[in-house]
């Protein structure tokens, strides 16, 4: 029975949530964010966790010198390189975690994340990596969602959040998005925040562009959200 458990598990790991996350995250609406963030994207652009490859149609080739997309998930990979060659782009595809980047300091002009923070076990990690990456003049774009404003709905997303983080792939419906990038040394470009269509434990997002500080301020400790 225990096999059978492990087998049906991996089963759907592997096969059923990413047709089921490529479904969900490639709505019109999802699509609308994507749009808005995506095409400011420049230079050697790095993209934290790239998945089906669901940003690719909507970067600016000519902005664009080089990408390269990080996700530990392989079996989404050849998704990802077929949207890579639909978008006429060249894409580097690299089986990591966010949170130990093998790349030199300041070697991106481009940080991209999005719908990818609610699922990196170590979001802080993920973003101080982030940030030691990019080019002192590089910028983090994001599109994400995550901690609803009104208690209500907070309340809603706590007492969904463990049965979704198990059904969806480990994604956390309440992280302080703008509180966890401001941790790792990130000043906000004017933020903005807003639900999207959908039901408001899922849909609240937050998006804009960042830049590194020059010098991290002291911390009391890590914000895991």
């Amino acid at each position: 029975m225990a096999k059978l458990t492990q087998t049906l598990a991996t089963w759907y790991e592997h096969r059923v949530l990413p047709l089921g996350l490529d479904f969900v995250c490639g709505l019109g609406r999802f699509s609308q964010q994507r749009e808005q963030v995506v095409p400011k994207a420049r230079g050697r652009v790095l993209e934290i966790g790239i998945g089906t490859g669901l940003n690719l149609p909507h970067y600016a080739r000519e902005q664009v010198d080089s990408i390269t997309g990080i996700d530990p998930a392989t079996e989404l990979h050849p998704w990802a390189a077929r949207r890579a060659r639909d978008a006429g782009l060249q894409v580097e595809l690299v089986p990591l975690q966010a949170e130990a980047l093998p790349f030199a300091e300041h070697s991106f002009d481009t940080v991209l994340v999005t719908y990818a923070l609610c699922t990196i076990a170590d979001p802080v990690a993920a973003l101080h990596e982030m940030r030691r990456v990019l080019k002192p003049e590089g910028q983090l774009i994001y599109c994400e969602h995550g901690l609803a404003p009104e208690d209500a709905v907070q309340r809603w997303q706590r007492r969904i959040g463990p049965i979704w983080c198990r059904c969806a792939g480990g994604c956390q419906l309440d992280r302080d998005i703008p509180a966890l990038i401001q941790s790792a040394g990130f000043e906000l470009l004017e933020p903005q925040a807003g639900y999207i269509a959908g039901p408001r434990p899922f849909t609240y997002n937050y998006w804009g562009q960042a830049r590194a500080l020059t010098a991290l301020a002291p911390s009391s400790g890590p914000c895991h959200g």
